[in-house]
């Protein structure tokens, strides 16, 4: 017989039933609901701190935390500037990508008393090893611990007080009050609960390594994205060596900074001049590409655009987009359609940012819109010319903004010439040595680069 005050939870939203379900009446997703009995509801118990009481917010004194570099900039730029005591971060990343890498040269590198690197899925040895191909010299101050009781690791923490924590992975920690196996979504919420609660009463920054779905999302239920500090994305196409560390979630900071990495024998090396690095191996005088100014947060970025127009072999069309957002995409065929006259229907369009980038923001749709054209028409854009702008759904080319830093890149790259959207504030950039070109609207763009 089953326990009385069974409930059965969804592993993918958390949501609760007092019986099992084929499909989640929440989320819809199918075959999600576990088992959980009361000894789980009973776990999830934090020691008592005594009554508390409302306080006014003006009675409370502010007690701003000094931030502890990493000594790695560009984790340290995306982390806002640094870790903030007591604070928990979840990195999240596709197998392989290089989050325990980057975990171990975090630890190596940062100057903490005590650092407590917690492995799961790795024996000390492994460790070991990773840390002698990372060229990381062995310390007294880093403590390894392969354990995945959070009972045994509660114990552990309380008597080692370190200053800094790495979970590796948060899946592979379980309860053993807990029915449910180790990854399953009590587990993992009951795991993440108790590295919160050490965190915070013992002024402990801790960074836990998640797995990932085949979509793409962070594995789990979505209630620990919202219970940690900071969620890191890690990207990157693992054909590639460069890798993008991207904040989804700061409460301490921006989530629009990136860090650019590149992943070689000895670890994973910061890039300095990513504009520089995507744009070396970009051919001129071949048609279907194109060089748009982005941002990253407060970063400019100059990526390569391609694009490959060619006659249908299928009764459909066939659009495949790689690192930039299909629907963007197919938007944009269809206001050169309407808009240019320009018929595409009758084509199959690939298009690919290169070096494995995604990009996301509206700047990059005249760059795109500019190489669909080129490749349709097999001409090539001007190599010297970086273009910027949003594509409206008139044809119209829209303003962007941080256009000065846009503009101060390409001139530092050399570009004799950016084309931009009309009425933008552009004095002064580039010292008089780059020829600014505004255009109201995407046909007059074409002419500028492509003739009538």
């Amino acid at each position: 017989m089953k326990k009385h005050h069974t409930l059965y939870v969804c592993q993918s939203c958390a949501y609760s039933s007092p019986r099992w379900v084929g499909r989640c009446p929440n989320c819809g997703a199918w075959n999600s609901f576990i088992e959980e009995a009361p000894a789980a509801r009973d776990a999830r118990k934090s020691k008592k701190a005594g009554r508390s009481r409302a306080r006014s917010l003006a009675e409370i004194q502010p007690s701003p935390e000094p931030r502890s570099s990493t000594h790695i900039p560009e984790l340290d730029r995306v982390l806002g500037g640094g870790i903030v005591p007591g604070s928990v971060v979840l990195v999240g990343g596709d197998p392989g990508i290089g989050k325990s890498t980057l975990m171990m040269q975090m630890a190596a590198e940062t100057h903490a008393d005590r650092t407590l690197y917690i492995t799961g899925e790795e024996s000390l040895q492994q460790i070991r090893l990773r840390a002698d191909r990372l060229e990381k010299r062995p310390t007294e101050g880093i403590l390894l611990l392969a354990e995945t009781d959070l009972e045994q690791i509660s114990s552990e923490v309380e008597t080692l007080r370190p200053s800094l924590i790495v979970v590796d992975s948060i899946q592979t920690m379980y309860r053993p009050g807990l029915e449910s196996t180790p990854g399953s979504v009590s587990q993992v919420r009951e795991a993440t609960a108790l590295f919160m609660r050490l965190a915070k009463e013992n002024n402990i920054a801790v960074f836990l390594v998640g797995h990932v779905t085949k979509e793409g999302l962070l594995a789990g239920p979505r209630v620990v994205e919202h219970m940690v500090d900071t969620v890191l994305q890690f990207e990157g196409d693992r054909q590639y060596p460069y890798r993008i560390l991207r904040a989804v979630k700061n409460r301490f900071g921006s989530t629009n900074e990136i860090g650019i990495f590149e992943m070689r024998d000895g670890g994973l090396e910061e890039v300095a001049n990513p504009s520089e690095v995507f744009l070396s191996e970009r051919s001129s005088g071949t048609s279907g590409s194109s060089v748009v100014a982005a941002i990253e947060g407060t970063r400019p970025l100059l990526l390569e655009l391609q694009a490959l127009v060619a006659p249908t072999s299928y009764g459909v069309p066939q659009r495949t987009a790689t690192g930039f957002d299909t629907r963007r995409l197919q938007m944009l065929l269809a206001v050169l359609e309407r808009r240019v006259g320009l018929h595409v229907g009758q084509y199959d369009v690939f298009v690919n940012v290169a070096g494995g980038v995604r990009i996301d923001e509206p700047g990059a749709d005249l760059g795109m819109a500019l190489s669909i054209v080129s490749s349709l028409r097999d001409r090539p854009v001007d190599a010297s010319s970086v273009v910027v702008g949003e594509v409206g759904l008139g044809g119209e080319i829209r303003r962007v903004y941080q256009m000065e830093k846009r503009l101060s890149e390409a001139a530092k790259l050399g570009f004799r010439r950016v084309v931009i959207p009309a009425r933008t504030p552009a004095r002064g950039i580039g010292g008089g040595t780059i020829e600014i070109v505004e255009v109201e609207t995407l046909e007059q763009a074409i002419g500028e680069l492509l003739g009538s």
